[in-house]
């Protein structure tokens, strides 16, 4: 079977927008959360939300598709064209771009037309709701979109896995480089999710952090007081690409995709199992895939989502899957700073644990105050940590029991 390496990244999120911003903040701690701006929050039980700042879509696409693009997709585009700076690679030849395919998913799709376009219908009548509606809203239109503007011919397709939909897109299209189809997969995952149904959806499920008199501090996975997670929005987007191409071509290797695991916990439509089964078996089957024994694992990037059930299960499957091992690995959650960015949170997170593993130095879990008797591993509380490791996996848990894992190795 073919090797996979990563050799791009680029991302839009709430703590900055690009690698070098990206990293400064995962750095300093920085919170991406503040009061909602996107619309009049003021009546919600959760007022807070990680957003993106100062983006532009004009930036990355003309000025007319900018007006027939969905946000979600503009953010897919950008993170798309960043990675394929950060690679190096030229996608300037039709006839290579054969061997070129788009992966990138989106747990919702283009909610923010839906809303929008719903009012005109429901104001002004059928006659004047947009012609761009369906593209705007269906979930491949991200993968379509990156596909049309760099004209990569390969395997234009998408998955919608909620939470864990990043994390399915980038294993997918590792497999399809395995399988010989393509050279060259760009994957991962977009989300703009701030409206007023989709908050309000959230805050009906009891899903989301009401700390609104200190948003920097709603987000704190695994520590006691959590009480949900903050909703983020963004984008996180790789360069993967068979293994001897991308040596021909003297790319940079960030890391090697050695692993992947994907299961489900047929247990209920938003808890994950209590037992954590579906978890354990997600992780052992990325080992397993990447002929890894759990010793050998060192440094975790947690699913770590900030509510009670989420980080409690997520901790017991890690203790399980590494035993005693489970205490000596640095366990950081990402969403601690960006919020959970729902199907874009795999893309950003292996970009995370990409840098980290490059840097020799992992991020912290910011607002890791008082610890829980159920979640007692090492976080790597407030500052981030100097650590050289060969293995990590990045874990993605969803709603409908979907689970997905990704091992990755330095190069």
């Amino acid at each position: 079977m073919k090797r996979v390496a990563i050799t791009g990244a680029g991302v839009v999120t709430p703590i900055g927008i690009g690698l070098k911003a990206f990293w400064e903040g995962l750095m300093t701690g920085k919170s991406g959360a503040g009061q909602i701006s996107h619309f009049d929050a003021a009546n919600f039980p959760t007022t807070i939300g990680a957003e993106v700042k100062g983006f532009s879509g004009g930036d990355y696409l003309e000025k007319k598709e900018v007006r027939r693009t969905d946000l979600f997709i503009q953010y897919a585009v950008a993170a798309a064209r960043m990675a394929v700076e950060d690679a190096r690679l030229d996608v300037s030849d039709a006839e290579k771009n054969n061997r070129i395919g788009v992966l990138v998913g989106s747990g919702i799709g283009g909610i923010q037309t839906i809303e929008r376009q719903f009012g005109v219908l429901k104001e002004k009548g059928p006659r004047r709701v947009s012609p761009f509606l369906v593209p705007m809203l269906i979930a491949n239109m991200a993968s379509g979109y990156i596909s049309i503007v760099m004209g990569l011919k390969g395997p234009n397709t998408t998955v919608v896995t909620a939470c864990a939909t990043g994390t399915h897109a980038i294993g997918d299209a590792g497999r399809i480089i395995q399988r010989g189809d393509v050279d060259v997969m760009l994957a991962g995952g977009s989300e703009a999710p701030f409206t007023p149904i989709a908050v309000a959806g959230f805050c009906a499920a009891k899903a989301m952090s009401t700390r609104n008199h200190d948003p920097e501090k709603a987000s704190r996975p695994f520590d006691a007081e959590r009480d949900g997670f903050v909703m983020g929005e963004g984008s996180g987007v790789v360069v993967l690409e068979e293994w001897e191409h991308a040596r021909r071509r003297g790319a940079r290797i960030y890391g090697e995709l050695v692993g992947y695991g994907l299961t489900g916990d047929a247990y209920h439509v938003t808890a994950p199992d209590p037992e954590g089964s579906g978890a354990i078996r997600c992780m052992r089957m990325a080992l397993k895939d990447g002929g890894v024994e759990p010793g050998e694992v060192g440094y975790i990037n947690a699913h770590g989502t900030s509510t009670f059930y989420n980080d409690k299960i997520e901790t017991l499957a890690i203790k399980e899957v590494f035993g005693e091992h489970a205490y000596r690995i640095p366990v950081s959650s990402t969403k601690s700073m960006t919020g959970h960015l729902l199907g874009a949170a795999g893309g950003v997170e292996l970009v995370a644990t990409l840098l980290s593993m490059r840097e020799e130095r992992v991020h912290p879990t910011i607002n890791y105050e008082e610890p829980d008797p159920d979640c007692d591993l090492d976080y790597v509380p407030g500052k981030p940590r100097q650590h050289s490791f060969t293995l990590a996996l990045s874990n993605s848990f969803g709603f409908g029991g979907t689970n997905a894992c990704l091992l990755v190795k330095k190069p």
